[in-house]
């Protein structure tokens, strides 16, 4: 197919990209023929593929607006994917101008764009970088520039570590950004879970991610709630994604259907 202009030479646009196929979800432009393939053999096998990623992306404006009300003024933002309408800076700043935003990926698609919308915004940058390599991410000189580790910080990982598999040590990873992090910041998660799934859907879901390079890592609440160790969960813990602190009442209802699981934890001083 015929590369477009706004992707970069050195990706591979015959190959389904995770971050693309989310973007697809979103109903976002900034995907390809395989990348719409490939999502749509997903929503194939679980056919609230694209509501669970629009419950996901509430949940991060839910988190957000908690965060900032919270007095959280420094974000980092991880695994944060091909920018749509609903970033962080946009929910922060608009609430808390001062706020600061650093976005990080390793998807050069979702870079090169958040570089482009985030062009003039001296709050707000973004790194292409892996979170398996969290260490290098914290030492970055733009994110050290940016963001005052003295100070709380907001580590958002939203819709990610379903893509960490065990042999990386997920909680490893999130121990050494853990430790960077002054008293009273916070972690944000959210993971696909196969809770009330049957394990042929739950094969088929893992087939599909099979053909990209992110392979996909289901896990239970208890295993997700694991990794919060060393944090405080916020209320009301580790749920579907709807049902953290929804903006009615009614937005809950039927919250498994999103599979995403999610929470938010404060780390103690």
């Amino acid at each position: 197919m015929q590369r477009p202009d706004w992707a970069p030479e050195k990706i591979d646009i015959e190959r389904p990209s995770v971050a693309r196929m989310y973007d697809y979800y979103l109903g976002g432009s900034h995907n390809f023929a395989v990348d719409r393939a490939t999502a749509q053999a997903m929503i194939d096998v679980v056919p609230e593929a694209p509501l669970m990623a629009q419950a996901n992306r509430a949940f991060l404006r839910r988190t957000v607006q908690f965060l900032v009300d919270a007095g959280i003024r420094q974000f980092l933002d991880i695994g944060s994917g091909i920018p749509t309408v609903g970033n962080v800076h946009e929910i922060a700043q608009r609430i808390a101008p001062e706020s600061r935003v650093v976005y990080v990926d390793v998807d050069p698609v979702a870079v090169a764009h958040s570089r482009e919308i985030l062009n003039g915004n001296d709050r707000a940058a973004v790194v292409q970088e892996d979170l398996r390599r969290a260490d290098r991410i914290l030492a970055n000189p733009q994110v050290r520039a940016l963001l005052d580790f003295d100070q709380p910080i907001a580590v958002m990982i939203i819709a990610v570590l379903h893509f960490i598999p065990d042999s990386d040590n997920p909680g490893s990873i999130l121990r050494t950004i853990r430790e960077a992090l002054a008293p009273g910041s916070y972690l944000t998660l959210s993971q696909a879970s196969a809770d009330g799934r049957t394990n042929q859907e739950r094969q088929d879901a893992e087939q599909v991610y099979q053909r990209t390079d992110s392979h996909l890592i289901i896990r239970s609440r208890q295993e997700l709630t694991k990794l919060f160790d060393g944090f405080d969960l916020v209320p009301p813990g580790v749920v579907w994604v709807p049902q953290w602190r929804p903006d009615y009442p009614d937005a809950a209802e039927h919250a498994e259907r999103a599979v995403f699981l999610g929470g938010v934890g404060r780390l103690g001083e």
